[in-house]
C-alpha cells in the first residue's frame, strides 16, 4: 500500500510524467545480433577467507559469483550479510584460456548489454529464457535474472546463451549523450514508463537517487564502461542519509552527478552519467554496492528526475 500511494504522489509531481518528451531514438536498424555463452560461475573464496572492513573488522561474508536465491533484480543491495554480492546468476566464460580474463569471457561481459535475452541452453532448466541485469568488473561476471520458480532447477556449470545486440548503439534525436551497455528492450522499456527527449534537447530519465560523485569508489579511472562498474562508497552515515542511500535495490537506475563516463570513469563538474545498480554492498575501503553505465553527457545532457519505480524490476517487468 505505501509503495502504492507513494508511486501516485510521484505520478502528480514528477516532470518525467508530467512534462512532454520525444521518445529516445537510436541507430536501431544498424546493429548487429550475435550469440555469446557463458555458465553459471562458483562463489570463490580467497586464500585468506577474511575480508577486512573500512574499521578494522574481520569477518568471512557470501560475495562474488554462483545461484543468490534471495537476493534478486528489485531486493535491497544493502540490507544483507554479503561482500559484493551479485544478485541473481552470476556467468562467467573461462574459454580455451581458462581465465575469467580471458578474451572469450571478456567478450561475454562487454557485448552482452542490459536487457539482451537469455536462454538456458544446459540441466534442468534448459529451454527457459531471462534478462541480463548486470555487469561486475574484477571478477569480470555478467550478471542475469530469471522467473523465480526456475532457480531450484539451476545448478553450477548450467550453460546459458545471450542474443547480444546493442554494442555501437547511438543516440540519433539528442546531441552530447553517449549510450553504453543498453540493448533496445531497455531503451524501448525506458520510453514506455516516460523517459524521452526534452524540447531543450535533454535527455530526460527517470531514476531512483541522484549520487555526488565525491563518493564514488572503486572502479574509477578504467578507461572505458563498457564492462563492469564502480562502487558508491557508504562510510558516512550523514551522506547515506542525506542521499538515500540505505533504500538502494538491485536494479535502480541512478544518477551520478559531476561525473563523466566518456572514456573512462572521471569527475567533472556539471556532467551527469546514468547507471543501474548491479552488486551488492561492501565494507571494504573504496568499496559499495556497484554501478554500471548506461548513459553520459560531459556536458551535462541528462536531466535526472526522481522516481521510486525506476528500477530494471519494474522497466522489463521481471517477476
Amino acid at each position: 500500500m505505501r509503495s502504492t500511494i507513494l508511486t501516485a504522489a510521484l505520478l502528480c509531481i514528477s516532470p518525467l510524467v508530467a512534462a512532454e518528451v520525444t521518445p529516445i531514438e537510436f541507430n536501431r536498424d544498424l546493429l548487429v545480433e550475435q550469440a555469446v555463452q557463458g555458465q553459471i560461475s562458483p562463489p570463490a573464496i580467497r586464500e585468506s577467507v577474511y575480508r577486512v572492513h573500512a574499521d578494522g573488522e574481520v569477518v568471512l561474508l557470501p560475495g562474488t559469483g554462483s545461484i543468490t536465491y534471495n537476493f534478486r533484480t528489485g531486493d535491497s543491495a544493502v540490507e544483507m550479510a554479503g561482500n559484493h554480492v551479485e544478485p541473481a546468476v552470476s556467468l562467467y566464460q573461462p574459454g580455451v584460456e581458462g581465465s575469467r580474463t580471458s578474451n572469450d569471457n571478456r567478450a561475454l561481459n562487454a557485448l552482452s548489454m542490459i536487457g539482451n535475452s537469455v536462454r538456458i541452453l544446459s540441466g534442468a532448466a534448459a529451454g527457459e529464457t531471462g534478462w541480463v541485469v548486470g555487469k561486475h568488473g574484477g571478477v569480470e561476471h555478467l550478471i542475469v535474472d530469471f522467473d523465480p520458480g526456475i532457480y531450484d532447477s539451476l545448478s553450477i556449470g548450467d550453460l546459458m546463451q545471450i542474443r547480444t545486440v546493442g554494442a555501437g548503439m547511438r543516440l540519433t534525436n539528442v546531441d552530447g549523450v553517449r549510450v553504453f551497455n543498453s540493448s533496445p528492450e531497455l531503451i524501448d522499456a525506458f520510453n514506455d514508463h516516460g523517459a524521452g527527449i526534452t524540447a531543450e534537447g535533454k535527455l530526460r530519465i527517470g531514476v531512483t537517487h541522484k549520487i555526488p560523485a565525491k563518493i564514488m569508489g572503486s572502479g574509477l579511472g578504467r578507461d572505458h564502461v563498457y564492462t563492469g562498474d564502480y562502487d558508491i562508497q557508504m562510510f558516512d552515515p550523514e551522506v547515506n542519509e542525506r542521499y538515500d542511500l540505505e533504500s538502494l535495490r538491485f536494479g535502480d537506475i541512478v544518477a551520478i552527478m559531476d561525473a563523466d563516463h566518456s572514456h573512462g570513469r572521471t569527475w567533472l563538474g556539471g556532467a551527469v552519467s546514468i547507471g543501474i545498480v548491479s552488486h551488492g554492498k561492501s565494507d571494504s575501503a573504496g568499496h559499495g554496492p556497484g554501478v554500471t553505465t548506461l548513459f553520459t553527457s560531459r556536458e551535462g545532457r541528462i536531466e535526472p528526475v526522481i522516481d521510486a519505480e525506476a528500477n530494471l524490476k519494474n522497466l522489463l517487468e521481471i517477476p
